[in-house]
């Protein structure tokens, strides 16, 4: 994993804002680079996605979220497959890995954000409107 320095009261600010967000602090740091450098450039639809992914019976599995809540796999055996929510998603996967369990999964909480450190279930930024 990469590293930035900054001096202390960036620091202290960096953290308020991901606690505030409940989000990383590489999050944080993504969300203002991309609000700042892009504003006047037309991103595309990966620049906009969230990248997350799944690990399910020794698979991983990548994926991009665009909220407010479709997720387009990017690798594996479903890749370039669209779901309209994280959980129809995560029941895709379940039903490949392991067809003859119950695919009855909740997406939210099956999902992790791919931030290179510590565990954030895709849950942290979903949209309070979203359905699922």
């Amino acid at each position: 994993m990469a590293t930035i320095e900054v001096d202390d009261g960036t620091k202290r600010t960096v953290s308020f804002a991901a606690r505030m967000a409940n989000v990383t602090e590489g999050e944080i740091v993504r969300r203002l680079i991309a609000d700042s450098s892009l504003a006047g450039e037309e991103p595309t639809e990966r620049e906009n996605g969230v990248p997350i992914y799944a690990d399910y019976e020794g698979h991983r599995t990548r994926a991009l979220y665009f909220a407010p809540a479709r997720v387009q796999i990017v690798d594996g055996p479903l890749k370039g497959k669209s779901f309209k929510t994280p959980t129809g998603a995560a029941r895709a996967i379940v039903r490949h890995y392991n067809p003859r369990v119950n695919d009855n999964r909740n997406g939210w909480s099956f999902w992790q954000i791919d931030n290179g450190g510590p565990r954030v279930w895709l849950q942290s930024i979903r949209p309070t409107n979203a359905d699922d």
